[in-house]
C-alpha cells in the first residue's frame, strides 16, 4: 500500500470532505475512486479547457463554495 500527500488549500479541503461524507465516502476512498477511473479511461474523466478570462480573474475573489460560485454566474 502507498501513501500520497497532496497539497491544498483548508477551504477546499473541508468542502471537499463535506462533499465526500453527503456521498457515504472518506476522502481517500474518493481519491482511489477518480484515480481508478483514469486509469480504466486512460483519461482525466472530466473535461479540461481553458476558462474565460472574466471567470478566470474573479475565481480569485469568488465565495468558498461551488454553490455560491455558480450562483454568480447563473449556472
Amino acid at each position: 500500500m502507498a501513501t500520497l500527500t497532496i497539497n491544498i488549500d483548508e477551504r477546499t479541503a473541508e468542502n471537499f470532505y463535506a462533499f465526500c461524507e453527503e456521498l457515504g465516502l472518506d476522502m481517500s476512498t474518493a481519491m482511489i475512486l477518480f484515480m481508478k477511473a483514469c486509469l480504466r479511461e486512460q483519461k482525466i474523466p472530466f473535461e479540461l479547457k481553458v476558462a474565460k478570462r472574466e471567470v478566470v480573474q474573479n475565481v480569485k475573489t469568488a465565495p468558498a463554495t461551488i454553490e455560491e460560485l455558480l450562483e454568480n454566474y447563473d449556472i
